[in-house]
């Protein structure tokens, strides 16, 4: 298993080669969940948004970005894809898919179709997994949304 760090330099590589216009950020305190990260990063769960994994029936990763007290829609998610049911991915899934540890997964930098929901829009910067557990990325959604070529759609439960 790969150390944070590791994680975490590949995502400033990826931020770097790409042109990404954020901040990327490091604590000592777990940001595994929204309330952690909120209180590592001093602001409140209304300033992220969370990445949620889900696989399709075909297999492939969605990805369903929405606000930090929101809850993704499985069922709107599968809509928008007229797909059958989709299913949110287990741990070992999120890293196999994305290279990055749950907990941590960046809304960018893999191979996946992006939802990301209108209301992440409210917030002129959102705070969204950096890498690893430890970490952050600092961005403006605008800016989110251009890295990673997602469409803006209502997903939320």
């Amino acid at each position: 298993m790969e150390t944070n760090a590791y994680y975490e330099e590949k995502l400033e590589a990826y931020m770097r080669e790409n042109n990404i216009p954020a901040e990327h950020l490091t604590f000592t305190d777990s940001c595994h969940s929204v309330a952690e990260a909120a209180q590592a990063a001093g602001v409140t769960a209304e300033d992220f948004v969370k990445n949620v994994c889900m696989i399709a029936p075909d297999g492939s990763l969605v990805v369903a970005i929405v606000k930090g007290e929101d809850r993704a829609s499985t069922s709107r998610v599968a809509r928008l894809l007229n797909m059958g049911k989709m299913r949110v991915a287990s741990p070992d899934e999120v890293f196999e898919k994305t290279g990055y540890p749950c907990g941590g997964t960046p809304s960018f930098g893999y191979t996946a179709r992006f939802f990301v929901d209108e209301r992440a829009f409210e917030k002129d910067v959102v705070y969204t997994g950096g890498g690893s557990e430890y970490s952050l990325v600092k961005i403006r959604p605008a800016d989110l949304l251009k890295a990673n070529g997602g469409q803006v759609v209502r997903i939320r439960k």
